[in-house]
């Protein structure tokens, strides 16, 4: 089985995150930049399956030259290869434009299944599978718990707040998944000297014929205008009660538009 696994490199979900001043997008230049945790299950979710059912795993990322990082680590926990999409233009993409360059890509990689992982902790939309599998014209699987491969055959539980529901479809298809499917392994020291010598493939927009007015700024549906620091914890408000406390309450409540 031929899996892409899709790859985000984003900042670190643990410390600061701010937005650049010059064009209000994520600082990604000064910040402590990972995997995005989610993808870490999607990559494990493809190993599994791949030592089960033989096969190949590739990683996917779209990224600027220090993307390159991420991959190498993707590739350490046991992925054959990857594919880095990186073009100037990209910068600013919204997540329409995001998925056309990712479709795109996949259309070079002749997937069976494409794993993602079911958010990005910095974007946290959870439209880019959705997204990609109508571009491609294939079933989307989305938010599993569980996922089981049967031939061409794919079944997963999807993660609700109620419960799961059981959701089955045909490959090629894409499966988002949750941090519930399992447990990322972590790289060996001899994965990580592997993954050193590990075939990197780059692709630029000319490669995968789309234009550079599609994506960036140019391109994007949607676009940050301003933004602010979250203002700072107030004291609060205290309410003595001297036989009006209720109705102090209710007036405090309603201006704040509780009530």
């Amino acid at each position: 089985m031929n899996i892409v696994v899709l790859v985000k490199q984003v900042p670190d979900s643990g410390a600061d995150r701010n937005l650049r001043t010059d064009d209000n997008t994520v600082d990604r230049g000064s910040a402590n930049n990972v995997i995005n945790e989610m993808d870490e299950y999607a990559i494990e979710e493809a190993l599994k399956i791949k030592e089960a059912h033989g096969g190949e795993v590739t990683v996917l990322t779209m990224g600027p030259d220090r993307a390159t990082e991420s991959i190498r680590k993707a590739l350490s926990m046991g992925p054959d290869k990857a594919v880095h999409v990186v073009d100037d233009a990209l910068h600013g993409s919204c997540a329409v434009a995001t998925s056309k360059v990712l479709a795109a890509a996949l259309g070079t990689l002749n997937a069976d299944l494409v794993i993602c992982g079911a958010e990005s902790t910095d974007g946290r939309v959870q439209v880019m599978p959705h997204m990609i599998a109508e571009r491609l014209g294939v079933a989307a699987l989305t938010g599993a718990r569980k996922l089981t491969v049967d031939g061409g055959t794919l079944t997963v539980e999807r993660q609700t707040e109620e419960g799961y529901e059981v959701v089955t479809a045909s490959t090629p298809a894409v499966v988002s998944v949750w941090d519930t499917i399992n447990e990322p392994r972590y790289p060996s020291f001899k994965g990580i000297m592997a993954a050193k010598k590990k075939p990197v493939q780059t692709l630029s927009l000319g490669d995968l014929g789309v234009a550079p007015a599609e994506v960036g700024f140019d391109g994007a549906t949607s676009a940050v205008l301003e933004h602010s620091k979250r203002p700072p914890r107030s004291g609060g408000a205290k309410i003595t009660d001297e036989g009006e406390g209720g109705v102090k309450l209710v007036e405090f409540l309603a201006t704040e538009k509780f009530v």
